[in-house]
């Protein structure tokens, strides 16, 4: 697959797709999690990658959403999707889902969509998901115990940027090698010509280090299920709770992560713990061992009197004796039992075995001395020997785990990711419980929409509060009716289900149709009218939209308000025009409807949200607009209670005369 064919991906970002193992499938799938694991790719970029993969497999245009107002009913739908996810990898991911006029792209969704709605968003469930998130590669891990060598310099590079935790040599024979030897615990040669040759000190020779990482440098397997432990824990916890397979084995993963330290050794083992330590208890337990030799002649010298006889008193002295070598005659057998206190105590202290323990023998020996005094040489050979026996253990058990681990490396990131995307199947279903969606028809063949039971989340009310709006159109359409009666909410709905639909998503209504849409065009009201340099860009727009328009869906709120309500009414006319001789579909949100309609040199459908009267100062309205009705106005209403009142004598209008407001209310 040719990375750099898809949107957004460049040179360095294709790079990094043909390093990572099933780029092209994760990317026809829009796998996120799989793409976030690509050198430099975060998860919001891996969303961006793959919705653009998404848009190329389906041959889509994009551009559907053609407005801002529409951009901003698609985020606030996205947003009511995120809200529902508990995982940040959740709120990336659903960015994936976008409108889209294809039918390929619509039903891949919507198959996908059928079977997240049947998931269960049960407590327990969501509460391991808070845990989980993408697994990440362990970095500036460093082996310092290790090395590699070669005599090859192309090789080093390669090996080089292979390994950047160990050291790589280069070496010019076996000589150099057994040099190497020395310094590191274990040197991993690299060259055939090494294999065979016997040199001292633990040296492997391994000609295809590329292909056994494990074995080579097992630190960083391990280092991965460390850092990862509790993403790999919570995963395993979700699958558990849903009651989903895992793909791997629960006890096999547990079972290794048990056996696994924080900082990525291997726990449970008794030689290397007790190696370990020796290594830094040694310092500590030659001093203390020191001191039980020196207090056992200290009491030694103190208990006992030492009696010397002149001549041997002279002969000693003529022979430079030092005092030490005056009592030694006297004491030679308590200072062999210290010496061997010493070594005892250095050997049980640190649980030497049988070879190292030899060591304590040239630790503690030589002529007698007060204070006892241990040697440094032998001391330091000693060091060398525990930790390189230390090394080499850690090194062995690492690689017996690694192998264990090696198993469960992609099967650990698929658990993750399973869990991840089930947080996104999740999402969908808590959103379709929360607004009682179905799934919508969507004609292909059709225009406009029909939808029952429509209720919007996007009130400013509680959804159980919203009323239920029924609302079908067909061709285009002038929406009438009383101010704050709902005129604009009533687009906002039918907005909000287009886009859903055409991201293959349930909508929140009791049934729904939608004709296929190629671009959603919705124009929220102008603030205030226009000066004439944005009047006329305004007008380049519509010019624009009313050019090709066949298939659109056009929503324009309060058109009028952009200039004089003569002039306004005679532009609306204009563009409904156009867009019935296409074929568009087309809601106009209009306080000119009247105006506009003698305008229009075709028919023009009138509907109405119809407010049915007044209640304590309040607006009483039928939600859901009324077919061919032009809506009473506010003011309209107003002065028929006003009518009604005066004619009944009731109300603030006591006195005045009936026949001003039937007259007023004849002119509406």
């Amino acid at each position: 697959m040719e990375f750099t064919s898809v949107p957004g991906v460049g040179e360095k970002t294709a790079d990094a797709l043909v390093e990572l193992d099933g780029a092209a499938a994760a990317l026809r799938r829009g796998d996120v999690a799989k793409l976030a694991r690509a050198r430099g790719l975060t998860e919001g970029r891996a969303a961006a990658i793959a919705r653009g993969a998404i848009r190329e497999r389906h041959d889509d245009p994009g551009g559907w959403l053609a407005t801002d107002r529409a951009r901003e009913v698609y985020e606030d739908a996205l947003g009511l999707l995120q809200e529902r996810a508990v995982t940040d990898y959740a709120e990336k991911r659903l960015r994936t889902l976008y409108p889209s006029p294809t039918e390929s792209r619509i039903e891949e969704v919507r198959e996908w969509a059928d079977e997240a709605v049947e998931r269960d968003p049960d407590e327990a469930v969501l509460d391991a998901l808070q845990d989980v998130e993408q697994p990440t590669e362990p970095r500036g891990l460093r082996v310092r115990e290790r090395a590699l060598a070669t005599v090859d310099a192309e090789r080093y590079a390669a090996v080089k940027d292979a390994f950047p935790e160990l050291s790589v040599e280069v070496v010019e024979d076996a000589r150099d090698l057994s040099e190497l030897a020395r310094s590191y615990a274990t040197v991993v040669a690299v060259d055939e010509e090494f294999a065979g040759v016997d040199v001292e000190g633990d040296v492997r020779v391994i000609t295809d280090p590329e292909s056994r990482h494990e074995e080579v440098v097992p630190e960083r397997l391990l280092a991965f299920f460390a850092e990862n432990r509790a993403e790999l824990l919570a995963a395993l916890d979700v699958h558990e709770a849903a009651d989903i397979d895992p793909a791997l084995d629960p006890d096999a993963l547990r079972d290794a992560l048990s056996r696994l330290d924080d900082d990525g050794t291997v726990r449970g083992d008794e030689e290397l713990e007790r190696l370990s330590n020796a290594v830094d208890d040694l310092d500590a337990a030659v001093s203390t061992a020191e001191s039980v030799a020196n207090d056992h002649l200290r009491d030694a010298i103190r208990e006992q009197d030492v009696t010397i006889e002149g001549t041997d008193f002279l002969s000693l002295v003529e022979q430079g004796a030092r005092v030490d070598s005056l009592l030694s005659r006297e004491l030679a057998d308590e200072y062999d039992d210290a010496i061997r206190r010493a070594r005892d105590h250095l050997a049980d202290a640190l649980r030497l075995d049988e070879s190292e323990a030899e060591f304590t023998e040239r630790i503690f020996a030589g002529d007698p001395t007060f204070p006892t005094e241990h040697n440094d040489e032998p001391l330091n050979r000693l060091r060398t020997e525990l930790k390189t026996a230390r090394d080499r253990r850690a090194a062995a058990l690492k690689s017996g785990l690694a192998e264990d681990l090696a198993a469960l490396r992609e099967p650990a990131d698929d658990l993750v990711a399973e869990a991840l995307e089930l947080d996104v199947e999740l999402a969908v279903a808590r959103f379709a419980r929360d607004f009682e969606c179905v799934v919508p028809d969507i004609d292909g063949e059709g225009t406009g929409f029909a939808i029952d039971g429509g209720r919007s989340p996007l009130l400013d009310v509680p959804f159980t509060e919203a009323e239920p709006v029924d609302y079908a159109v067909s061709g285009v359409t002038l929406l009438s009716g009383v101010n704050s009666g709902g005129k604009t909410s009533t687009l906002d709905l039918v907005a909000l289900i287009v886009t859903l639909a055409h991201m293959g998503l349930p909508v929140p209504a009791e049934s729904a149709r939608v004709g296929r849409v190629s671009e959603l065009h919705y124009y929220a009201k102008s603030q205030g009218t226009l000066d004439a340099g944005a009047f006329e860009a305004t007008l380049r727009d519509f010019g624009d939209l009313v050019s090709g328009a066949s298939g659109r869906l056009v929503l324009v709120d309060e058109l009028e308000s952009i200039t004089e309500p003569g002039a306004s009414a005679k532009i609306i006319a204009g563009i409904l025009e156009a867009l019935d001789e296409q074929g568009a579909t087309g809601v106009f949100v209009s306080h000119l409807a009247r105006q506009i309609r003698e305008a229009a040199a075709v028919d023009v459908a009138v509907d109405g949200i119809e407010a049915v009267g007044l209640e304590d100062g309040e607006l009483v309205v039928n939600r859901s607009p009324r077919k061919d009705h032009l809506a009473r106005s506010t003011p309209e209403l107003i002065v028929e209670k006003l009518a009604r009142e005066a004619d009944g004598g009731t109300g603030s209008g006591d006195g005045a005369d009936p026949t001003f407001y039937e007259g007023l209310l004849e002119k509406f």
